[in-house]
């Protein structure tokens, strides 16, 4: 079917359970949350994304005609500059999970690749995908219910971590929303996750270092 990407680089995770390992972040265009236009921001179900996810014209980038040419392109951005540890893979977006399939999965592990997908959990996550990490936005049903992380902009007006107690995820993380009121919402995060031990709190890492 072929893949619309919008970038590929190397960079370190920058969040969660993973921050600080090195990582191919793929990043497909699309999402089904909001067009990525301004001028539709007001009436998205997500509305305070800060990712360009549109075209496909970023670094790395391209199109895509099969599970082979992207996961050999994948391989290549990680042997350019890393060398030894099992390679590792994050697919992102917008929503990865409108592209990502089984296809593309098993093309990344034949060459030997951990994979991991970042989702906002409103798609059936393919098989054999190693790490997910779901990121739930408002005004969206979710499908996703099980997983490795769950990680919670936080704080959401019409999402709560207590919304959250039935899911079974291995971490809990609550990342503090950014913007002007990132200072705040920091402190928000901090108190909550002092008083409810099984959130951790996930800072915006590569932000912090000025990396991709």
């Amino acid at each position: 079917m072929g893949y619309v990407v919008k970038e590929v680089f190397l960079t370190l995770q920058g969040e969660g359970a993973q921050a600080g390992r090195a990582a191919v972040f793929c990043r497909f265009t699309g999402c089904n949350l909001w067009s990525g236009l301004e001028a539709d921001r007001a009436t998205a179900a997500c509305r305070f994304c800060d990712t360009d996810f549109r075209g496909h014209d970023g670094p790395g980038g391209g199109r895509f005609p099969d599970a082979e040419a992207l996961a050999a392109h994948l391989q290549r951005t990680w042997e350019e500059v890393c060398e030894g540890g099992r390679p590792y893979v994050v697919f992102t977006g917008g929503e990865p999970l409108l592209q990502l399939d089984a296809a593309l999965v098993a093309a990344a592990h034949e060459r030997g690749f951990e994979v991991a997908v970042e989702t906002n959990g409103t798609r059936p996550v393919p098989a054999g995908v190693d790490w997910v990490c779901m990121s739930p936005k408002p005004r969206s049903e979710r499908v996703v219910r099980a997983g490795q992380e769950l990680k919670l902009v936080f704080p959401q007006a019409e999402l709560h971590p207590e919304d959250f107690e039935g899911l079974d995820f291995q971490h809990r993380f609550l990342q503090p929303m950014d913007g002007p009121e990132r200072e705040a919402n920091t402190a928000a995060a901090v108190a909550y996750c002092r008083q409810h031990p099984a959130w951790r709190l996930s800072l915006q890492t590569h932000k912090l270092l000025g990396i991709p």
